[in-house]
């Protein structure tokens, strides 16, 4: 059996995910439930950096910057949608992120009408 990467913070993690979504439900912007996990990880003592910037840059010249819903204890990342089902784009977003932050776990959630869905996202995969 692989060894999960990151066993415990992932734990954590999703639990303040269901806390939140058990508390507002469904039906809101992302910037809410972004606030209310920034509260939730602050209060279960996870460190945290929400809206990371991240360069995008071919040949030396800027192409832009994207952000990083959250990097939690500087492994994993954490990408929020308020929608009911992952999208193929939500997941290439997420291996993204974890190419550019060199990370190897990040999980996407998704904030739906029919409940918190989320993933485990594995570099690479």
């Amino acid at each position: 059996m692989p060894k999960l990467i990151h066993p415990e913070l992932s734990y954590k993690i999703v639990g303040a995910l269901y806390a939140v979504y058990n508390s507002i439900g469904s039906g809101y912007q992302e910037r809410y439930y972004q606030r209310a996990l920034s509260k939730e990880f602050k209060d279960e003592k996870i460190k945290f950096k929400e809206q990371l910037p991240i360069k995008l840059e071919y040949k030396g010249d800027n192409l832009g910057i994207y952000y990083i819903d959250f990097l939690t204890e500087d492994k994993i990342i954490l990408e929020i949608k308020n929608s009911s089902k992952f999208y193929p784009k939500d997941i290439k977003q997420a291996l993204g992120y974890l190419k550019a932050k060199n990370k190897e776990l990040g999980i996407l959630a998704c904030f739906g009408k029919n409940g918190l869905i989320h993933k485990r996202i594995l570099k690479g995969n």
